[in-house]
């Protein structure tokens, strides 16, 4: 049972004052954090793609790559690549250049993305939005598995067998498919036989155990070993001493994001009876001190099925040293309870 952390690196307004922290900054904030991973265990960090003014991650890679030479064990992934609007050349390159610098560790995980602002930005047609992402992680395997490439397609120039530099560490890059729940999407990474990432941010967790037999099954008749296909998720969470210390520090900022992205998408109101449903053991929001923050992902992982899991913290801007106390207490306390548990259960399961 893997245990990761993974950022939008926001930089929202702050609650109370309403000063806004500027990009700089909260980049250089998140490799901290990063950093801070590594040393306390905790095995994977994401930085997700954006390109709007409250995120200030619009280049992953450079991100992990600033983190990569003062790490050195804990993985470096996309979280998520917006592949539909991206050029799966450049992608590759980005993340064989990561692999170089970090000897091995970096990940792509690449989805279609909930957020539409980079396809304006580089000139990609939303009417399109299924074929480029089909077509671009056609592309992207293709180069991934392959030095020399040839390729055609409908909405990128065509490659006549042509190199694609640097070569990655590992062989081959591994590469993930983001899901936000969407059946057809779970299919198509389980006939690949590419691993899984589920956004389980709403609603109740074991309503995707559904997703994941279907991916397996999708594995399975595709040939593909189970044993080597991880299936994650990500969820929204915040750790403290005490549950309700970590409550009342992550719901005013989360509030904020939550209603403000209501607003642009037509969501009703996200407000504190909503925020404390979903802090139960069978929510999707893992908020609480360390005990009960394992107890959650443990029965996930039983549950559901899930091989990692990857706390989102925060959701809005919050103190620094707040989140990067909740990452030490991720690593420190959350990860070892956690991995105990799952080691023990597998014993007694025979799994």
């Amino acid at each position: 049972m893997e245990i990761g952390v993974s950022t939008f690196v926001e930089t929202t307004p702050d609650v109370e004052t309403g000063e806004v922290i500027s990009h700089a900054q909260r980049i250089r904030e998140v490799v901290e954090e990063i950093v801070l991973a590594d040393q306390v265990g905790v095995d994977v960090f994401g930085v997700g793609e954006h390109h709007r003014e409250d995120f200030a991650a619009s280049s992953p890679a450079v991100v992990l790559a600033a983190a990569a030479s003062q790490t050195s064990r804990i993985r470096l992934t996309s979280a998520v690549t917006v592949l539909s609007s991206a050029d799966p050349v450049r992608v590759f390159q980005d993340f064989a250049t990561l692999d170089a610098i970090s000897n091995g560790r970096a990940e792509i995980m690449a989805g279609r993305g909930s957020f539409i602002e980079s396809f304006p930005l580089f000139g990609y047609d939303l009417r399109d939005y299924d074929e480029l992402f089909n077509e671009k992680l056609e592309l992207l395997l293709k180069i991934r598995d392959s030095e020399k490439v040839t390729w055609r397609g409908g909405h990128r120039p065509a490659i006549d067998n042509l190199g694609v530099y640097p070569r990655p560490v590992q062989d081959p890059l591994p590469v993930w498919i983001g899901s936000g729940g969407n059946s057809e999407s779970v299919i198509r990474a389980g006939l690949l036989g590419l691993p899984l990432v589920l956004a389980i941010i709403g609603g109740q967790p074991l309503q995707f155990k559904p997703l994941v037999e279907l991916y397996k099954k999708a594995a399975t008749q595709a040939g593909h070993d189970l044993s080597k296909l991880p299936i994650a998720s990500h969820s929204h969470g915040f750790i403290a001493e005490e549950s309700e210390v970590a409550a009342d520090k992550f719901f005013p900022s989360t509030e904020q994001v939550m209603n403000k992205l209501g607003r642009e998408r037509g969501w009703g109101h996200y407000g504190r009876s909503s925020f404390d449903a979903a802090r139960s053991l069978e929510g999707a929001l893992y908020v609480g001190d360390s005990d009960f923050v394992a107890e959650k992902i443990i029965y996930l992982r039983k549950n559901v099925g899930i091989t990692r899991f990857m706390l989102h913290v925060p959701v809005g801007s919050m103190p620094h040293e707040d989140v990067m106390k909740a990452i030490d207490l991720l690593g420190k306390e959350v990860a070892p309870k956690v991995r105990e548990e799952i080691s023990r259960w597998e014993a007694e399961e025979g799994n």
